[in-house]
């Protein structure tokens, strides 16, 4: 591991757009690097500044050591088969850190860049089999528009999905989509990095065990802790009052549960649960239940205020939705209960989403709002 990060003599960009002609410039310079949804530029420190991508609330620039990277750079090097024989593709600009990080392991190991954020999502799957990509750095969503494509993708090896949960409908249209690749969900946030992943021993729900080198700690209350050598150092701009460190263990605010082998599932975070009567609520439960209901639309909850109730919850579903809102909600009262359940469901065309390919959580409750 050094001071700044390493450009492999053999990596290969494929039409790049400014921006990683910009990052490779930079990294060959030895400069420090600070990326975001204005693109990346070099500063006179040694560390990395890099935006958050988090589905709610303004972007926030996050300081980590180049070493805090390049501390996993080896371990995926490994999992992934990553050298300069790897097509690495990439599905949004340098606003969104998983971004970011997949260029900079890429480049580190002398693989192929391919960077889709300038390409339509309904063109994605036909530029990756033009392209012969072979690795895949992506959230569910961008996975799930890939797939509707109904391309078959035989070149992809491993496809790394993160950024949110993964429906079981998601991973088997993969699975068909990329016959030949093993997929992997992770678990983990700008501020941590990876905190956990899956392998085929992983239960349905959860998000794996610990990523190497990644100590998981729970207290009474469920919220998760990790200490790891892939931790950031600080905000240089912005805040969260879910991040907070104790005796070298960080935390997010996110709160989950181990089952007895140690696999970890994640409830939801303790900023978005709400109360529905003196009811605690995660409306990720929800989602991920309207998720497996309907694996045909993408579904978002939302909490509304309710002078009774204190908040009442209202899920939108982007895309096609094959069910009555009667049907919906008779399902949701009857698995959740009528305290999680949403009061409505309305559908609309597509989620609004950020630049990272997450949902935009703040949009969507404004046209909760609207709808309602």
């Amino acid at each position: 591991m050094t001071a700044s990060f390493h450009w492999h003599p053999d990596t290969r960009l494929i039409a790049p757009p400014p921006d990683l002609t910009a990052l490779a410039a930079l990294v060959r310079a030895g400069t420090g690097l600070r990326a975001g949804q204005g693109g990346v530029a070099g500063h006179s420190g040694a560390d990395l500044l890099c935006e958050t991508s988090g589905s709610s609330g303004a972007p926030k620039v996050i300081r980590r050591t180049p070493a805090s990277w390049q501390a996993s750079f080896a371990v995926n090097a490994a999992a992934l088969d990553l050298g300069p024989q790897s097509c690495v593709a990439l599905f949004s600009g340098f606003g969104a850190s998983l971004a970011l990080y997949a260029a900079l392991e890429a480049a580190h190991h002398g693989a192929a860049i391919v960077s889709l954020a300038q390409v339509r999502p309904n063109r994605w799957a036909a530029t990756l089999a033009a392209q012969g990509a072979t690795v895949l750095y992506l959230t569910p969503v961008q996975l799930a528009l890939i797939c509707a494509a109904g391309i078959p993708l035989p070149a992809v090896q491993h496809i790394m999905v993160g950024g949110g949960r993964l429906s079981a409908q998601t991973a088997n249209v993969a699975a068909r989509t990329c016959p030949n690749a093993r997929l992997i969900q992770f678990y983990g946030a700008a501020e941590t990095s990876f905190i956990t992943w899956t392998d085929a021993d992983t239960p349905s729900g959860s998000v794996g065990k610990p990523y190497p080198g990644v100590t998981l700690r729970l207290d009474s209350k469920g919220v998760i802790w990790v200490r790891s050598p892939y931790l950031f150092h600080s905000y240089a701009q912005g805040s969260s009052s879910d991040t907070e460190w104790k005796g070298g263990f960080l935390t997010v605010g996110e709160v989950g549960r181990l089952d007895a082998d140690g696999n970890l599932f994640v409830l939801g975070r303790s900023s978005r649960m709400v109360t529905v009567s003196d009811h605690n609520v995660f409306p990720e439960a929800v989602e991920a239940f309207l998720a497996a209901l309907i694996p045909t639309a993408q579904a978002a909850v939302v909490a509304l205020p309710d002078a009774r109730r204190g908040a009442r919850l209202v899920a939108v579903l982007g895309g096609d939705c094959d069910m009555a809102e009667a049907d919906v909600l008779r399902a949701c009262r009857k698995q959740l209960g009528p305290l999680a359940a949403p009061q409505r469901i309305h559908t609309v065309p597509a989620l609004p989403l950020l630049p990272a390919g997450k949902p935009d959580y703040a949009a969507i409750t404004a046209l909760a709002q609207d709808l309602t």
